[in-house]
């Protein structure tokens, strides 16, 4: 019997990395100069065959082509966003027995907001976030989500890439290892991050066990938007082709002797998406052609909107060109152990009006209707009070939204209990969430398997169900 590995749903006789390796050889490291060549008329064609980032089909037509993905790092409080609960306002005070994630829990708390009801849908949202209610006819709100751990860092691992463990493959690398990506010129997922550090690091965009390819790129948005991309004074665009020529060479002398190192051929994509990503990428941080109402309807134009505004604006630029996963953190972290109310208020402040801009701009430009838009974070808040008017961690029961390209608008999906501390009526697992990014891909997560350590791993793991409620 002949094994077989399945990539995107396509079967085919199984091969060894050294066997493939083998056959390969440094094909994947000339890819990029043979795609130079062909663009200045010295070849027919790239080799696309041998792009690991050449656009791919899914296993049935998408509604969506690319993802971003706002993520709210810290936990926003779903009973202070979305999701008010009646109940907790009456039993304000009041004592329960609860599990937290820190010692001595106090008593049940209130929202420190008030909230209105917005659009045809009659959604609830909380006075801070004004811009944002303005779309939430557009929103499929999901209201029971839970996460398996009450920590942040296993916690943001498990939301970005299904297990609550370092080491397995993110989102977006999964997504890129499926689909490839639109535009050789930049990577197919990039990675906007805040600017105080990802708890867990770089771990949250790994590629994990799939090839380094398919890794998240950490873009800044302002200055250049990769560390050391300009080249360095003196050096000429021939004279560093001339180098990248020889590397190549090199890299492949060294491949046919060694044929068992995968990640260089990684490294040679690396050197190569750098050359190219020098005018491309570079040209993403210049605002300056935008218009002057678009800068200031994301909010550049002020210093509490600066930031966010700056990457939702950048986060629109690489959807256009077609990158396939783009993830946005919010600046500091919604993590209200203590003063929930400035440090939400705080964030609101921040984030609104840029993610305002955002949604009306794809609505404007037509790209809402092939990007999928997420909002959240990784697990959500207690309905009792932490300190100085905080809320601790909870992985029981939180909210989030999507929107765009495959959604169903105006719909609310699952509830928490009457007090917001655990997911009771159609329970979101994170595993579900991310079934349902790949469906509206057009991926089955069933299909989308990769090959390690004897067996045939999945964004999904072995659990996961599309949520057809929230989809159009």
């Amino acid at each position: 019997m002949n094994p077989t590995h399945q990539h995107c749903g396509r079967f085919e006789p199984f091969t060894t990395r050294r066997d493939f390796l083998k056959k390969a050889g440094a094909g994947f490291g000339m890819l990029a100069l043979a795609d130079l060549f062909a663009k200045d008329g010295l070849l027919a064609a790239a080799p696309d065959a041998l792009n690991p980032m050449a656009p791919r089909a899914g296993h049935y037509p998408a509604k969506a082509r690319s993802v971003i993905w706002l993520f709210m790092e810290g936990a926003p409080s779903a009973v202070d966003m979305f999701d008010p609960k009646p109940e907790l306002t009456k039993r304000h005070g009041q004592r329960i027995d609860i599990s937290t994630f820190n010692p001595n829990p106090g008593p049940l708390m209130k929202s420190p907001f008030s909230f209105k009801q917005y659009g045809q849908s009659g959604t609830w949202v909380c006075e801070h976030y004004p811009n944002v209610a303005k779309h939430v006819d557009d929103f499929a709100f999901i209201k029971s989500c839970y996460s398996e751990s009450n920590d942040h860092v296993p916690a943001l691992y498990q939301i970005n890439t299904g297990i609550p463990r370092p080491g397995f493959p993110s989102a977006g690398a999964w997504i890129t290892y499926g689909l490839g990506s639109e535009n050789n010129s930049l990577p197919g997922y990039v990675v906007l991050g805040n600017n105080q550090g990802v708890k867990g690091g770089n771990l949250n965009r790994s590629s994990g066990f799939l090839p380094t390819t398919y890794q998240g790129t950490l873009f800044r948005p302002e200055g250049a938007p990769v560390i050391n991309l300009t080249r360095p004074g003196g050096v000429t665009r021939d004279d560093q082709r001339a180098q990248l020529d020889l590397m190549s060479k090199l890299n492949q002398r060294h491949l046919e002797e060694r044929p068992g190192e995968a990640e260089l051929l990684g490294r040679i994509q690396s050197f190569e998406l750098a050359y190219r990503m020098q005018m491309e990428a570079t040209d993403l941080v210049d605002f300056s052609r935008e218009s002057a109402a678009t800068r200031e309807m994301y909010g550049l134009d002020q210093r509490e909107t600066r930031s966010y505004g700056a990457k939702c604006l950048m986060a629109r630029r690489l959807v256009e060109r077609g990158v396939r996963f783009v993830q946005v953190y919010s600046d500091g972290e919604w993590d209200a152990h203590s003063d929930l109310n400035g440090n939400h208020r705080g964030h609101c402040r921040a984030t609104d009006k840029p993610i305002h801009a955002l949604l009306t701009d794809l609505k404007r430009t037509g790209l809402i209707n092939e990007t999928l838009v997420i909002w959240g974070g990784e697990f959500g808040r207690m309905p009792v009070s932490q300190g100085n008017g905080g809320r601790d961690h909870n992985p029981n029961g939180f909210g989030m939204f999507m929107t765009g390209a495959g959604i169903k608008p105006g719909v609310s999906y699952g509830e928490l209990d009457e007090i917001g501390y655990r997911a009771v009526v159609d329970r979101v697992s994170v595993h579900d969430l991310h079934a349902t990014m790949l469906h509206l891909l057009g991926i089955d997560h069933k299909q989308l398997t990769y090959f390690h350590n004897g067996r045939r791993y999945r964004l999904t793991d072995v659990a996961g169900e599309v949520l057809t409620s929230i989809l159009a």
